[in-house]
């Protein structure tokens, strides 16, 4: 990986020197030096190569000295490394100089060998820092992707050990779908469905979030979401109750002058399933989710739920009657299930 080096001198021989005593390195595409004669020039020069590694720069120059430099390259580039090379080696200009930011200090006369040695730490410093900073933004970008949860389990250190691992919890699953919401596709441009959907999404993960439940995954214009650890299910219909109703005050106008305001259909169900990651570890294709008979009853009750209705079964009714209101609505059969099964309509 070539080493980009800016050189502020006003001494024209030093770039004479430079170019003499590494021309090899130079030649080989290894190093490339760039050169300014004063702190001025260095700055408009780092704006116009924004990948510049290090700064190699003199202390006395005209229009601005190397110290005032160092005050001001952070503000042009925070990740580069300064290495002052100057005859004025006194404990005082060291000091000034460290304190502003400089990496290392040689002093004039130049021993080329000891600059080399210090351009390769000078420089492997600013690699390690632009690689924590791409690791940072990655991580960042990962996380608009991927739920915490599964990051802290990919943060494990038997997590390759573990890669297929499962294991049973209890836990409440809830499908919430945006009725009719398909058919706009028909009325509005692609970009406007997107952006319409995404303002949704936004604020149903909101309310999923406050009660503690995650985004198992987003399919189309429906969200699964799982809810555990105490009060799953309390907490799984609280904030089903409150994404219909933020939902709902959502007024918008279509290009034919009609207003659609969104309605959702949800099912919700509880009890045990298995979480783990779910695909093939031969190419890392994976999903971390739930699966279960749990899982599937959630999704068939939300099948049949219409729009405004949080549909759940008598099993779950039992645990929740005193907590929410609730009306038996009627049985139901519910795809590949062999019994009829009795739905209930939770209110509030």
């Amino acid at each position: 990986m070539k080493t980009k080096i800016l050189v502020v001198d006003d001494e024209a021989d030093l770039e004479l020197l430079i170019k003499q005593k590494f021309r090899r390195k130079i030649r080989e595409n290894i190093y490339e030096f760039v050169f300014a004669s004063n702190g001025q020039e260095a700055l408009d020069c780092l704006r116009d190569h924004p990948d510049m590694d290090i700064v190699l720069s003199d202390i006395n120059m005209p229009v601005m000295d190397g110290l005032t430099l160092l005050s001001k390259l952070p503000e042009i580039n925070p990740i580069i490394k300064t290495v002052m090379v100057s005859a004025y080696g006194d404990m005082e200009n060291i000091r000034t100089a460290m304190n502003r930011g400089a990496f290392d200090f040689i002093c004039k006369p130049v021993d080329f060998n000891d600059l080399e040695l210090t351009m390769e730490k000078t420089v492997q410093q600013v690699r390690q820092l632009r690689e924590t900073l791409r690791a940072i933004q990655e991580n960042n970008i990962l996380k608009m992707y991927v739920d915490e949860t599964v990051l802290n389990f990919m943060g494990r250190p038997d997590f390759e050990k573990t890669l297929m691992a499962s294991e049973t919890v209890q836990a409440t699953v809830v499908f919430i779908d945006i009725c009719g919401f398909t058919s706009l596709s028909e009325t509005l441009s692609p970009t406007e469905v997107v952006q319409m959907l995404n303002t949704y999404f936004d604020q149903m993960v909101t309310e999923v979030m406050a009660q503690g439940g995650r985004i198992d995954k987003f399919m189309g214009d429906a969200v699964m979401a799982v809810f555990r650890e105490e009060f799953h299910l309390d907490r799984a219909i609280d904030a089903a109750l409150a994404v219909r109703n933020v939902l709902q005050a959502n007024h918008n106008i279509l290009p034919d002058g009609s207003t659609y305001q969104p309605q959702v259909s949800i099912g919700i169900n509880t009890g045990e399933m298995v979480s783990g990651n779910i695909g093939s570890a031969s190419i890392k294709r994976l999903d971390y989710t739930v699966i279960g008979d749990t899982v599937n009853v959630s999704q068939r009750l939300q099948s049949v739920a219409q729009p405004g209705q949080i549909i759940i079964t008598e099993a779950t009714y039992k645990k929740v009657k005193e907590a929410f209101q609730c009306v038996p609505l009627r049985e139901v059969v519910l795809k590949n299930k062999v019994n009829p099964v009795m739905i209930y309509e939770v209110l509030a």
